[in-house]
């Protein structure tokens, strides 16, 4: 049981689970007629699947704050925020090979939906970047507020799904969680600082 239980909270084990569903979208990529169009979806909504996980794992935290199923989450939560990079790098990846030149890139790259995801894939790039000790060691009080332009990144995704689809339902069922537990933690925060000036006064 023991050694299950190391297993279980093993980093490899998560990876591996992180890891999971990219085995079959890189499978496909290395057929014989790789379908590249049909592979940016996936990788395109699990990097967005992981980053809302991320996202929120502290306001769950400050409504449920003894469970241990979150604070086990929340151990791991850099490396949901490195997978999230790593579907989005898929996802950027099968879009270049789809359109197969840079003229093609370049023709819809200030459509809404396109620049949009460039964008986020920008910033995704210093914040994986930084997901480790060493840069936290080395940058410090700058680290958290880095790490903050996370929400400009959602922001980004979020449009980047809703343009390149023309729909709003599958990205709606997505991030409305998101939002609700976002604007709890806003709220939260909020009536704290309000009772902690009123008990000051």
């Amino acid at each position: 049981m023991l050694k299950l239980r190391s297993v279980l909270n093993s980093p490899a084990f998560f990876w591996a689970l992180l890891a999971l569903p990219a085995t079959g979208m890189i499978a496909q990529a290395f057929t014989a007629m790789p379908d590249y169009e049909r592979l940016l979806h996936p990788t395109g909504e699990f990097s967005a699947r992981f980053l809302i996980i991320l996202m929120m794992i502290t306001p769950l935290r400050m409504i449920f704050p003894t469970s241990s199923a979150l604070l086990w989450l929340n151990r791991r939560r850099r490396y949901l925020g490195v997978a999230s990079f790593g579907y989005a790098a898929l996802h950027t990846l099968y879009y270049i090979l789809d359109k197969g030149s840079f003229s093609a890139i370049a023709a819809e790259a200030f459509e809404l939906g396109i620049w949009t995801g460039w964008l986020a894939f920008i910033i995704y790039i210093p914040l994986a970047a930084t997901s480790n000790d060493a840069s936290l060691q080395w940058l410090r009080r700058k680290w958290k507020p880095l790490q903050r332009t996370t929400y400009i990144a959602a922001i980004a995704i979020l449009a980047h799904w809703v343009f390149v689809h023309n729909e709003f339902g599958a990205a709606l069922v997505h991030v409305t969680p998101l939002v609700l537990l976002e604007a709890y933690r806003v709220w939260k925060n909020f009536s704290s600082s309000t009772g902690h000036k009123i008990a000051a006064a």
